[in-house]
């Protein structure tokens, strides 16, 4: 009987929860409203979402209104609010905030650089013991809230927002790289009603008829959406890059900068005949007592030069149609040049005497130009943000639990 009566209590305080709806608004200080900014609430993510084009948004949940609730965009500081302060259709105001790479490169430039080459292998010397210290080679699982944003010349095209779980099994990759483990839990593709049709269209066309038989069996096997959010995150992989670079002591360079930080900076460049260039460029900011790396930023840079232009073949025509070209532009486009520049930045936390990763942010802007001065600008926004992490007793995941495709819920921007 107590039992009975123990499960209608139960049944009656599930009747007494209701899902209550927030809708608000999320702008510049100048007032104008942030479009794609996610909105989510920490304890319950898969309840977020994300501003349409004008900066407002709408999500119900069911969660206590004291909990905190996640507001961010790239290039804005991250707002954090108890659910209770986005009643009656409140104003959240983002402060712009550069990430940390833009600040880095100029304050480099600005100050006076030691390039004495003793100095620098005892300082990377130094850095490296110190990277040995605090990088643990034991596996790490995090859970992250990822989102990536796409649009053309100002026209957004969609937003995909991943919950996922994350396994880090360091030096286990190849080339010594830290393998990474992928796995996706819940998925939100947003999307304007006319792109998304457009879109469906592509995918439906005969593009996918073409590929080889092999390659249509890969694509059946990979989720491309969850490959996506495991590059962004595999990105920088930083004592790889570390490790492959320090004897390389004539393209380093050593900054100080205020409030305790200095930074180490590492340049790569390399040029093809002149009708490929690339470079980048490396900083590891440091604490500058201790060694200790506070975040790693990137920046790369490309620059294509096809003298008499290259033809772009059927299949790559027709995904450069998502990019708003009219059909005669997608016949006659030939790429005569290209460029553009990613800039990655991690920033890492401390835990258990170790540091991990917190947040990973990255932007990039790049430009196609055709023979007859047809150019596609090409805008790529995207965060990454930790919401658990757990260090002791992680076991690797199973391939099928990799594998699985995930299925998306499409919602429609309003």
């Amino acid at each position: 009987m107590k039992r009975i009566f123990y499960i209608f209590f139960l049944f009656f305080c599930a009747l007494q929860i209701h899902s209550a709806e927030y809708i608000g608004r999320v702008v510049t200080e100048t007032g104008e409203g942030i479009g794609y900014a996610t909105v989510y609430p920490l304890s319950d993510p898969v309840a977020g979402t994300a501003t349409n084009d004008n900066g407002y948004f709408r999500f119900s949940t069911y969660i206590p209104e004291e909990s905190l609730v996640i507001i961010s965009f790239i290039g804005y500081e991250k707002q954090e609010l108890p659910l209770a302060a986005l009643k009656d259709s409140a104003i959240i105001i983002l402060k712009e905030q550069p990430i940390a790479l833009e600040e880095t490169v100029v304050a480099a430039k600005a100050s006076k650089q030691r390039n004495k080459r003793k100095q620098m292998a005892e300082l990377l010397h130094a850095v490296y013991v110190r990277m040995a210290q605090d990088f643990t080679d034991e596996p790490a699982a995090y859970r992250i809230v990822s989102d990536a944003r796409m649009d053309s010349e100002g026209e957004a095209w969609g937003m995909e927002q991943m919950i996922a779980k994350v396994v880090n099994i360091p030096g286990a990759g190849s080339e010594n790289r830290d393998s990474i483990q992928f796995a996706g839990e819940f998925c939100k593709r947003y999307f304007k009603q006319e792109i998304r049709a457009l879109a469906d269209t592509i995918y439906k066309s005969e593009t996918l008829e073409r590929m080889d038989k092999n390659a249509r069996k890969m694509a059946a096997a990979i989720d491309s959406g969850v490959v996506v959010h495991q590059g962004l995150w595999a990105a920088g992989n930083i004592r790889y890059d570390f490790e492959k670079w320090i004897g390389d002591l004539k393209h380093w360079s050593v900054t100080n900068e205020s409030e305790g930080e200095t930074v180490l900076t590492h340049i790569e460049k390399h040029n093809y005949f002149g009708i490929v260039k690339y470079s980048i460029t490396r900083n590891y900011i440091l604490d500058s007592e201790s060694l200790s790396v506070r975040r790693f930023s990137e920046k790369g840079e490309l620059y294509i030069n096809i003298p008499f232009g290259y033809k772009l073949n059927q299949d790559q025509l027709t995904m450069l149609n998502l990019l708003n070209m009219g059909e005669k532009q997608i016949e006659k486009f030939r790429l005569r040049k290209a460029n553009g520049i990613v800039m990655l930045n991690t920033i890492y936390q401390e835990q258990d005497g170790h540091l991990y990763i917190l947040e990973k942010n990255l932007q990039a802007d790049a430009q196609m130009l055709g023979t007859k001065q047809m150019e596609i600008p090409v805008k790529v926004r995207a965060t990454q943000r930790v919401t658990a992490l757990k260090t002791q007793g992680v076991k690797p995941m199973k391939k099928a639990e990799m594998t699985k495709r995930l299925k998306r819920q499409i919602v429609e921007i309003y």
